[in-house]
């Protein structure tokens, strides 16, 4: 199904087709890529406005994750009843927050497709409010990010690491 990539700011510049590939490939490795899904680019206002009105935290974040199902066991893939069912949700990137948490030796498109991974495994019902929802979610992370090192050449490390 679909991919729609939005990018609704101008604070740091953006290569869409680079991250819609990335995106696709994590779609692939996770096995959602029959479901629809929204990946939203957005600067340190947005993304904080969103997260003061979600989470109740006033400070800009790297990823806030929408699913359109909810409930769904960890790592548990939707089994929709309807054709309009086949939808994961929303992810909005904080791009100009991720951007500036780069380290120099960072690449910001790696970073990127990290974060939008643990954004897609928060759609996938991964959490990681506790120790053994983050060992689940960290799992899930690294799994997927070895299958796209293979592929792409990179080393990417999960977003969740040493959260615990």
């Amino acid at each position: 199904m679909s991919l729609a990539l939005r990018n609704l700011q101008r604070a740091v510049p953006l290569r869409r087709a680079l991250l819609r590939q990335r995106l696709q490939a994590v779609r692939g490795a996770l096995g959602v890529r029959a479901f629809d899904l929204g990946v939203v680019c957005v600067d340190n206002r947005k993304i904080q406005q969103m997260n003061r009105t979600y989470r109740e935290q006033d400070t800009p974040t790297d990823v806030l994750s929408f699913p359109f199902h909810e409930n769904l066991k960890a790592g548990e893939i939707p089994q929709p009843d309807f054709p309009d069912d086949y939808n994961l949700g929303d992810i909005f990137l904080g791009v100009e927050f991720i951007f500036q948490q780069c380290k120099e030796d960072e690449d910001y498109y790696d970073i990127l497709t990290v974060t939008a991974t643990h954004g897609l495994c928060h759609l996938l019902g991964f959490t990681h409010s506790t120790e053994a929802e983050w060992q689940k979610m960290y799992q899930k992370e690294k799994q997927v990010l070895q299958e796209l090192n293979k592929h792409m050449g990179t080393r990417l490390q999960p977003l969740s690491r040493g959260f615990f």
